[in-house]
């Protein structure tokens, strides 16, 4: 499609893009390696250059991962703090859905074009997001979930963050790229420490013994935001 086309599309769907030569791109998104040259977005734009915070995690995430962002995401919100994520299944939902209900701000980064709601079962947040908050891609109108689109969003919700914490992860999960996109980007990585005896706890506890920051309380990223600010 070509790009008067796809901004046609776009205006119809109540959608709006980006260029990376525009003065709205966001800053801290053209200091990554490979930042993408178009973004197509429905919301609030402004906010992307806000002090950004994001939470990944497992899709299949325990009552213990949900705790822990009940317990993380509320004093964030309440300092101004903006949650980012990837609006997947488990972890990313729940960040966004308890940033909502706490009256703060949050960012959806998709791997699909703006039309498609994926997976399915969030099409009420998703729908929410857009109308009060703001989802970003850099996939065009008609892209589908395609599994190659995800690890190339992981690196826009890092590259728009201050940090991101990863809450319970297998060894092998999305939400370490996330986090080694993060270590290449130059933000801080934080880990929630997981019980020994559960596989989803093992990438976050790696990342620990890695070097990644400890968080035992909001405050461990509060304080690093205000030495930082």
């Amino acid at each position: 499609m070509s790009l008067p086309a796809e901004k046609n599309e776009l205006l119809q769907q109540g959608a709006e893009w980006i260029t990376i030569s525009d003065d709205e791109y966001p800053i801290k998104l053209k200091e990554i390696y490979l930042p993408p040259l178009v973004l197509f977005y429905k919301g609030n734009i402004e906010w992307i250059n806000e002090t950004i915070i994001g939470i990944v995690g497992a899709r299949e995430c325990t009552e213990y991962g949900k705790a822990v962002v009940s317990k993380l995401v509320p004093p964030l919100v309440d300092k101004g703090i903006i949650i980012s994520s990837g609006l997947a299944k488990g972890i990313d939902s729940y960040a966004h859905s308890t940033t909502i209900e706490g009256n703060g701000k949050t960012i959806a980064v998709i791997g699909t074009g703006l039309d498609r709601y994926y997976p399915l079962s969030n099409y009420d947040i998703q729908k929410k997001i857009e109308n009060e908050h703001l989802v970003v891609t850099e996939f065009p109108i008609g892209s589908k979930p395609l599994k190659h689109h995800f690890p190339l969003r992981n690196r826009i919700i890092s590259g728009i963050s201050e940090g991101i914490i990863v809450v319970e992860a297998k060894k092998r999960s999305g939400s370490l790229i996330t986090a080694y996109q993060a270590l290449e980007q130059n933000r801080q990585v934080y880990a929630v420490p997981g019980s020994i005896f559960s596989k989803l706890s093992e990438g976050a506890n790696d990342l620990i013994k890695s070097g990644a920051k400890t968080v035992n309380s909001p405050k461990d990223i509060i304080e690093d935001l205000i030495y930082k600010f």
